[in-house]
């Protein structure tokens, strides 16, 4: 098991900044790559970025790519997003995901997941 638990969550006004955390515990040498997703009210959830945990490769979605930036602290079992330029649409629930699999935009990849951190972004 690995267990996931975000923070950095909160209120930002349109053009500003938040950095979410994700520190993962347990079974965490069976993890292969770290992902973040969010859902809005009323929507799917949908990716926004994954690493994978060795070679550090990153992946984004086209809504998020220039703005956002995944990385990761290996020492520290830490995934961090860095979001900059917020917008009103990214306002959602983020949530964090581990995989024993290479960097994958699907959620079906994903065997663990944290609870989630809400950020909400106002015009």
């Amino acid at each position: 098991q690995v267990q996931l638990v975000e923070s950095g969550g909160g209120l930002v006004q349109a053009g500003g900044s938040l950095r979410l955390s994700c520190a993962a515990s347990g079974r965490t040498f069976s993890t292969y790559s770290m992902g973040w997703f969010r859902q809005a009210p009323g929507k799917e959830r949908e990716f926004v970025a994954t690493i994978h945990w060795i070679g550090g490769a990153t992946y984004y979605a086209d809504s998020v790519k220039g703005r956002f930036t995944i990385s990761r602290d290996n020492a520290k079992n830490t995934v961090y997003l860095q979001m900059n330029s917020l917008k009103p649409e990214d306002t959602a629930v983020y949530y964090c995901a581990a995989s024993s699999m290479y960097p994958s935009l699907s959620e079906s990849s994903y065997a663990y997941w944290g609870q989630g951190t809400q950020v909400t972004v106002s015009s």
